[in-house]
Parts: C-alpha cells; sequence; structure tokens
C-alpha cells in the first residue's frame, strides 16, 4: 500500500485518525501551519481551500537526494482537482483560473525562515483573462510580478535586489513614492523586465505551465528546510533538524484587488507588554508579503475600526473564538477581498519574557488555564530576562540634554542595547564572534536572510516594519532588545553609512538602542540590571510555591546581595563566600598585604584593617535575613587568626556554619 503524502484541510479528522488522535502528532505530520488551517476549518473559521503536503514527504524527498517519492505527485494533482471543486475555478484555465499559494510549515513555527511563493499558476494567457474578468490591469500585473520575483528568488536563487531596484527606478521615473501608485502600464513594463532579468540570470525562460511553477515551488519550500537561515534560526530556538516541513497549497484570495481589500498580521494580544488587546498591522490593496517584509509603511489595525468597521468587528470575534479555542494567545494572517474576511494562519504568538509572563497569569484568571500550566508555560530563561539591562536613568537624562536622542520608532522588544553600527548580517556575525565586538545591526528592513547578524547582534534596529515585522518576530523571541519603523533614519547601503536627521553615522560608530521606549541615542549610554517587581512575575512565582518540591537558596556575599534575594524569593543564603568580602576596592590593598608580608606584625595590622569591614558584613547580612539560615564558607588560613570574631558574629543571629 503506498503512502499518504496529501491531507484536504477538511480532512482534519482523518490526519488525527492516522496520527493515533494525538494533536502534537498531527502537528509533526502536517506541520503547525497546515495542522491550524485544518483545526480552523473543523470549527467553521473561513479559510480558502487547501491541502498539505506532509513532512514525511519533506524527509522522504531531502532523504533521496531530491527526488519525489513514490505518487507524491499524482496525490497532489488529486487534491489539487478537489481544491478547484471547492473554490469553482480551474488551475491553469484560460476562463476561470485558480491561482495557488505554496507555503512552507514546519512543526514549530520558524517565521519568516522558510520559502513561499504566491500567485502560482499565472502565465501569458490567465494574466490576459483576468484582466477580462476584473477590470483591473494594475492589479493582475501587480499579482504576476510578484509571482515571478517570487519565483526567481526563492526557486532559481535570483537576488531579490535585481527586482527591487527596477521596482525602485519605476517609482522615481513616475514621480510617486509608493508601490500602489503605480499603475497597470507600469506594472506591465516590470514584469517583462523581470522576465528578462530571470532569462539571464537562469539561462532559462520564465515557466508559462502552472504544473511545472507549482512542481518547482514546492521542491523549492522542501529545499529551504535546509537553508543557512532556517538551520541557523532551529540551533538558536533548539528545534531539532529531523522534522522537516510540511507544504501548503492553498487557493490565493487577493487583498490587492482594490481599496475594498486588504491584508494584515495581528496578535490576540499585546505582544510586548501581554496587556489583553489585539494589536497588530495591516495594508489597504496589498498583500500579504507587503505587510511582513516591513516594505511598506503599514497602518495601525485600530484604524481598521473607521475605515471597515463591520469586518473590524468579525475579526475581533474570530481572533477571541481562536483565542479561547487554543487557550493561548494566537498570531493570526488574514486577508480581505472585496468585503470578505479570510483567515490564512493561526499559530502560538511570539512574545517577550515580560508578555509572556502576564499573558499566563491572566489567562489563569480568565479561567482559560490552570496555575500548573501557567508556572510550566513560562521557562527559566524567560524569567532570565527581567535582568536584562535598561538604561541608567540619569544616563537617559544627560543623553536628551545634550541632544543625543536620534530619533524614536516602533518599541517592539524590550532592554537596553549599546553596540557599533553594523549594516549587514554578515559583519554582525564576523564582529561579534571574530573580534568580540558589541554590535548594533542596522537595516532598512530585516529578512529572513539576516538572522544570524540578528543572533549575533546586541540589538537591532530598521528604518521600516512595524509590531508584527520580521524583525519584532525574531527579536521578541530571542530577547534583543529592538526598535523597528524609524522613518528619520536614511540608510546608504553602499557608503555604509545612515543619515538621521542630517547627522551622518558610519559603520563602527557607538550607538544605544532602547527597546523598552523605542528610542535610539548616539554614543553608549550606561547601562543598569532592574529589580524584579514585575506583579505579573511576582504572582507567577507564587503559584510556583505551590507546586515546587525543592526549597530555593542564594548566593549572597553582601547585605544588598542578601536583601535582593530575598525580594526574589530566597528562603535562605546557601553560600556565603567570605573570600569575596575582601573584594571591594577600599579591602583589597589589605587583603593583599596580608597574603604577600614576610612580616607577622604588617599581616596583624592587615587584619586589623580587614576586621571591621568583615563584622559589618556578617551583621549586615543576618539582619537582612533575620532569623532565616546563612551557609558561610570561611576563608583558610591565615584569616583563622580572627576566627573567634566570625563565631561570635555567627550567633548574632541563627545560622549554620560551613568551614
Amino acid at each position: 500500500m503506498s503512502s499518504r503524502w496529501v491531507y484536504l484541510f477538511d480532512e482534519i479528522d482523518t490526519a488525527q485518525e492516522h496520527a493515533g488522535g494525538d494533536w502534537e502528532k498531527v502537528r509533526g505530520l502536517l506541520g503547525g501551519k497546515g495542522a491550524n488551517l485544518g483545526e480552523m476549518t473543523r470549527i467553521n473559521i473561513p479559510v480558502p481551500p487547501g491541502f498539505t503536503i506532509t513532512t514525511q514527504a519533506c524527509n522522504a524527498y531531502l532523504e533521496s537526494g531530491g527526488i519525489m517519492p513514490d505518487n507524491l505527485w499524482e496525490q497532489v494533482q488529486e487534491g489539487l482537482a478537489k481544491v478547484e471543486i471547492q473554490a469553482g475555478k480551474k488551475f491553469g484555465d484560460v476562463q476561470n483560473p485558480l491561482l495557488v499559494s505554496c507555503r512552507s510549515g514546519a512543526r514549530f513555527s520558524m517565521p519568516g525562515m522558510m520559502d513561499t511563493v504566491l500567485n502560482i499558476g499565472l502565465n501569458e494567457k490567465t494574466v490576459e483573462q483576468m484582466i477580462t474578468m476584473t477590470r483591473d490591469a494594475r492589479f493582475v500585473y501587480d499579482s504576476y510580478r510578484r509571482l515571478i520575483q517570487m519565483f526567481g528568488s526563492v526557486v532559481t536563487g535570483i537576488d531579490d535586489a535585481l527586482f527591487e531596484n527596477i521596482i525602485t527606478d519605476t517609482r522615481m521615473k513616475a514621480g510617486v513614492k509608493n508601490d500602489t501608485e503605480l499603475t497597470g502600464d507600469h506594472w506591465k513594463g516590470i514584469c517583462e523586465k523581470f522576465k528578462i532579468i530571470f532569462s539571464r540570470q537562469t539561462q532559462h525562460t520564465f515557466p508559462e505551465d502552472p504544473l511545472e511553477q507549482l512542481k518547482m515551488a514546492t521542491e523549492a519550500v522542501f529545499e529551504s528546510w535546509n537553508g543557512k537561515r532556517a538551520v541557523d534560526y532551529r540551533n538558536a530556538a533548539r528545534i531539532p533538524h529531523h522534522l522537516g516541513t510540511a507544504v501548503n497549497i492553498q487557493a490565493m484570495v487577493f487583498g490587492n484587488v482594490g481599496e475594498d481589500c486588504a491584508t494584515g498580521v495581528a496578535l490576540t494580544r499585546n505582544g510586548t507588554t501581554g496587556e489583553k488587546a489585539i494589536e497588530g498591522d495591516y495594508l489597504i490593496n496589498a498583500q500579504g508579503e507587503d505587510v511582513v517584509a516591513g516594505i511598506r509603511l503599514t497602518k495601525n489595525l485600530l484604524d481598521m475600526n473607521s475605515e471597515m468597521p463591520d469586518i473590524y468587528r468579525e475579526f475581533k470575534r474570530i481572533a477571541q473564538v481562536l483565542e479561547d479555542h487554543y487557550r493561548e494567545m494566537q498570531d493570526v494572517e488574514f486577508t480581505i477581498e472585496k468585503g470578505k474576511l479570510w483567515m490564512l494562519q493561526t499559530r502560538d504568538g511570539k512574545r517577550t519574557a515580560q508578555a509572556a509572563v502576564r499573558i499566563a497569569v491572566e489567562m489563569t484568571q480568565e479561567e482559560k488555564i490552570s496555575k500548573q500550566e501557567a508556572v510550566m508555560r513560562i521557562t527559566p530563561e524567560q524569567v532570565d530576562f527581567f535582568l536584562h539591562p535598561q538604561f541608567d536613568q540619569a544616563s537617559l537624562k544627560r543623553a536628551v540634554q545634550q541632544g543625543e536622542m536620534l530619533a524614536a520608532g516602533l518599541n517592539v522588544s524590550p532592554g537596553a542595547a549599546v553596540g557599533q553600527v553594523v549594516f549587514d548580517a554578515d559583519i554582525a556575525e564576523a564582529w561579534a564572534k571574530d573580534t568580540n565586538k558589541k554590535v548594533i545591526m542596522v537595516r532598512p528592513e530585516t529578512r529572513p536572510d539576516d538572522v544570524h547578524g540578528m543572533l549575533a547582534s546586541e540589538g537591532i534596529l530598521t528604518s521600516r516594519g512595524g509590531r508584527t515585522s520580521h524583525a519584532a518576530l525574531v527579536a521578541r523571541q530571542f530577547g534583543k532588545p529592538a526598535v523597528v519603523g524609524v522613518s528619520d533614519i536614511n540608510i546608504d547601503l553602499t557608503n555604509r553609512s545612515m543619515d538621521i536627521n542630517g547627522l551622518e553615522i558610519k559603520e563602527g560608530d557607538w550607538i544605544s538602542v532602547d527597546g523598552t521606549s523605542g528610542e535610539v541615542y548616539l554614543g553608549k549610554l550606561s547601562t543598569m540590571i532592574p529589580d524584579i517587581k514585575d506583579p505579573w512575575l511576582i504572582k507567577l512565582l507564587s503559584w510556583a510555591d505551590e507546586f515546587r518540591d525543592l526549597g530555593v537558596w542564594a548566593n549572597a556575599d553582601y547585605p544588598k546581595d542578601a536583601k535582593r534575594a530575598l525580594d526574589y524569593g530566597a528562603e535562605g543564603i546557601g553560600l556565603c563566600r567570605s573570600e569575596h568580602m575582601f573584594f571591594e576596592t577600599e579591602r583589597l590593598p589589605h587583603f593583599t598585604k596580608m597574603i604577600m608580608t614576610d612580616f607577622p606584625i604588617e599581616r596583624q595590622e592587615s587584619l586589623d584593617a580587614l576586621l571591621p569591614f568583615q563584622r559589618e558584613d556578617f551583621a549586615g547580612l543576618f539582619r537582612v535575613m533575620d532569623g532565616k539560615s546563612v551557609v558561610i564558607r570561611l576563608i583558610d588560613p591565615p584569616l583563622h587568626e580572627f576566627l573567634p570574631d566570625h563565631i561570635e558574629l555567627l550567633n548574632f543571629k541563627s545560622g549554620m556554619l560551613q568551614h
């Protein structure tokens, strides 16, 4: 019996039965995107029809060295025929053409790391028919150029900048600022130039056969699983490399047909703070890649309430249904075609550590999850993010007074970052790894190919993009402070410099980025570690106390350390290293002299000088701990000469002595 490689979205029950009823195995088989598209279809969310090629097919393809497994392509064509019936259109038909997208979808979310091709099925004949049907040559040729551009970049590896340069040049010659102002004739001319680039770069003409387009795009998505950016991302996110990616083939719906169309990305809660409020970006008359790539200036999703109030209310309802169903904050993609809302994806949303804690606590209070589940959702690494540096307030004030605040953008990932400016990912990685330099990566917008540089950087700064752009999502997940959408920045990648309101900053210059406020400063600001005062974290840690079996004691050598440990919930001091008490500036010379001297009288003088310091340290430590246990490691000889003083102090409060 041949393997089953393809499942329609409305066959999610069959896929779950094949996986033994285990939803995680369904996600492993269909990928997170495919499983969720099937699940949304099952709960009657409006999803364009389509099907998923399994991760098993991807692994079989890669293991065979790039040969499609037996019967896979036949099953794809069978699935396509069923989608044609559901959509009421026919793939490749010149009378009523069906266009499809081809998207990756691994078990674990990897935003932007693998490849997508849109508008598959367009060719010279279907383009003419769609113009006749829609009476909108601008829309059709805009869609066609997207296919050629994405196919060229994803499938054949053509540098995307070659395509973008043509669009930029066309805008300049037309005297317009935005792509949406270009006419059908402009886009038709761009398509012709794109095809010339394709032919020159590949030595082949652009494929006219829709099935050939689909097959090549599917193979490219399979192969993108082992692309550098995907491997780098999996290494950083600790995602296994053997899982493979599914491929989702879905009927296209269009957000770029007119002013009653739109596309967007949204989070059901604030991804930075965790506040229970939808946030996102959208664009009128655009396709989804325009939003996530950060190429066009997006609108705040709240503006849709006034521009498309009925659609906005429907979107809010669906967002709440999805959050309630998955019992988790969701990251959704949607398209509005001629006033009809379609949901294209849902997945658990990326968020900052602060947002993760607040969402877990509030969902518990909303009775969506239990206290224990809330605790288990938060990782030790997320708690550690609360210790990430912030800018010292005095340093911030001084920078503002001296006119060193350069610009402000969207505060998409909190924390303070100080580093030298670099303008591409390879240099960021090289400077950070080879020379241990602290770098801030500055880009017009980040792309999936930039992920290795983002991971090597202290922080990220972009001149374009919104709260759901690639830069924001990746920075948020990996705890990198980030500011995006700083429109005052003009970046000159050729000369390795940027201009901010007339000030030139070159590669290697120092800047400071405040991902909490969204502000950018010239030079190196001082940073500080904040106290853990977050009320949501305190609440979560109190719940953790109800389930843990182990006590939590801290290392503390000074009273201030003990006070911080108590504030963080420590029950005692597990190790106080008395030798560390001598490392302060005013003590170290006495300590060094005591060790190095050959004269007993000088040694005693040093001990006499050190005794008041250490006595006060111990007294302060015990006062802070107020009866809680303290384990002290005493330094070896020659300090035994005043050991009785230690013992006397230990009797000041109850404690334990380790010697």
